[in-house]
């Protein structure tokens, strides 16, 4: 023990010496620390009584601006106060830093678990989900589009989106984990944009059936149609059940009808029994006013104020069944990333099967999804 004290003591003396040496040294850090960069403004504009302002202060001019009286100084922070006095200042302000705006996870995300399948690792790796919609603006940075082809006479490159609805749905599905923008649901899932609408949002069954048809020659896993309408088809039927056979979990929107009294109101294909019709809640699990109601109403998801990507490299929030219907699509990506030899009606089943509860079935559905329990 004595021995480690005069270990300690001899230490310290060493310090105290090397403090003595170099003083002068440590002074002027401190001094030059003392200094902060500050954005002057001068009300009559910049001359040499300004820029001496600032250097009879102890500060320096580091740059001074074209189109505005405007001083970037490096200054002692004592000397800040004395220059705000100076008549001909306008204002004196911390030359402050500023970053990019961070990652956003959409509470939709969350509202349905699948951040709980992120953090064990399940994020979609290796699944093929295809956005049957307007296309997907493929240069948009949060996205990743590995492929796709066109169904819209005039069209022809589905990696422009000139409306933003598949471009907002194909991030709800899978915008990138990079730390910028928002967060997919399965964000490692392969985006594929099979443009079956036209600019003006609107398409034919027979561009839809063989954006299906698309979707089976190229092996996809999950098939995302967030649209529909009001009357059948045989020949889009047939499309969609040879989807599932082909062991393809199709989803479709239920609709944005709403409630008419006990009117059957979910649109097609959403109705045919070899598609997962998606209706609509808000973050407190209501349904949204204008989702649709009827018997085939499978489940439900989020589907207001959601935010995903648009075309322009933005972000902006959208409502709708359509809305709903891609937080099913990745959480069905997740589950096969998860269980790969799972097929589509396992999927299907898993999903229906872990939802939670919230009321009448025509109007909810089993319930909303809940992606953590569905992965157990």
């Amino acid at each position: 023990m004595r021995k480690w004290l005069k270990g300690t003591a001899l230490f310290l003396v060493a310090v105290l010496a090397f403090s003595l040496t170099f003083g002068g040294v440590s002074a002027k850090e401190n001094n030059e620390a003392a200094k902060k960069e500050y954005l002057i403004g001068f009300k009559t504009g910049i001359d040499s009584n300004a820029k001496k302002s600032v250097t009879t202060a102890g500060g320096s001019v580091l740059h001074e601006f074209q189109y505005m009286n405007v001083l970037h100084i490096e200054l002692p922070e004592k000397a800040v106060a004395a220059l705000k006095n100076n008549p001909n200042v306008e204002f004196i302000e911390h030359n402050a830093e500023v970053q990019t705006y961070a990652q956003t996870t959409p509470w939709g995300v969350t509202h349905i678990n699948a951040h709980r399948a992120h953090s064990s690792g399940v994020t979609g790796s290796g699944v093929k989900v295809a956005i049957l919609d307007t296309g997907i603006h493929a240069s948009h940075p949060d996205l990743n589009v590995r492929g796709g082809a066109s169904f819209i006479s005039g069209e022809s490159n589905p990696y422009i989106d000139s409306n933003g609805h598949g471009t907002h749905v194909a991030g709800t599905v899978a915008a990138l984990n990079n730390t910028v923008g928002v967060l997919g649901v399965a964000y490692n899932a392969e985006l594929y944009a099979v443009k079956v609408l036209s600019a003006s949002g609107s398409g034919t069954l027979s561009g839809i059936a063989q954006g299906v048809e698309w979707s089976i020659a190229n092996k996809m896993d999950v098939i995302n149609m967030s649209l529909g309408g009001s009357s059948g088809s045989t020949a889009l039927q047939r499309a969609v059940d040879n989807a599932y056979r082909n062991n393809i979990v199709v989803v479709a929107a239920a609709g944005n009808s709403g409630a008419q009294g006990n009117r059957n109101t979910i649109g097609y294909p959403a109705r045919y029994s070899s598609v997962i019709a998606v209706g609509a809640v808000d973050s407190n699990n209501n349904r949204a006013s204008f989702s649709s109601v009827g018997s085939e109403l499978e489940v439900m998801a989020p589907g207001v104020s959601i935010l995903s990507t648009v075309p322009g490299s933005s972000y902006a929030s959208y409502n709708g069944t359509s809305m709903a219907s891609p937080h099913v699509a990745g959480a069905a990506a997740l589950l096969k990333a998860k269980y790969p030899n799972w097929s589509a009606a396992q999927i299907r089943n898993k999903l229906n099967s872990t939802t939670t509860y919230l009321g009448s079935s025509f109007y909810y559905g089993n319930g909303v999804i809940n992606v953590e329990r569905a992965l157990q």
